[in-house]
């Protein structure tokens, strides 16, 4: 028995020492180049422009309401999500839906300069349905759109760690 566990130990550390040597690394947070930032163009409401606040203050952004106050702004052109009927019954009944999220950016300074030029995520999902599991499904979409919105908001933190305020 404490030969088992001896061997699994070894085995165990010298997969470690081998990620390691081979330059694995766990993904980080990117590091953003300046200090405050401004989200214009975004609903009122918009659930992809709270998760950004949320995710950018957490990488140590300032996230300021007015543009002219801000290093860098990101300006949502669109920040739409919605859903399409993908397969239906003879009967007109739903089997699969897709949900999308679309959203166009650009990241410029307060005086219009473009850092970058548009930017345009477009995020799919599918997710069967069926009316007797209904109030589940809604729970699934409500996930779905969710995971859409970190995946959106993860992609928009890796453009930004390359832009150059300078």
């Amino acid at each position: 028995m404490q030969r088992r566990r001896l061997l699994a130990t070894l085995a165990a550390g010298a997969a470690a020492t081998a990620l390691a040597g081979c330059g694995f690394a766990l993904r980080r947070e990117p590091e953003l180049r300046f200090k405050t930032l401004a989200l214009a163009g975004f609903g009122a409401k918009s659930p992809l422009a709270v998760e950004l606040k949320r995710q950018i203050g957490r990488a140590g952004i300032e996230i300021v309401e007015d543009p002219n106050r801000a290093e860098v702004v990101l300006e949502a052109e669109r920040d739409q999500q919605d859903k399409i009927v993908v397969v239906s019954t003879s009967a007109g009944q739903v089997r699969e839906w897709q949900l999308n999220l679309y959203l166009d950016y650009v990241v410029r300074r307060p005086d219009s300069e473009l850092l970058l030029p548009r930017q345009a995520l477009a995020i799919a999902r599918e997710m069967t349905y069926t009316e007797s599991q209904a109030l589940a499904k809604e729970q699934e979409e409500a996930q779905l759109y969710r995971a859409m919105r970190s995946d959106a908001v993860n992609q928009v933190l890796r453009r930004l760690a390359n832009v150059r305020v300078n």
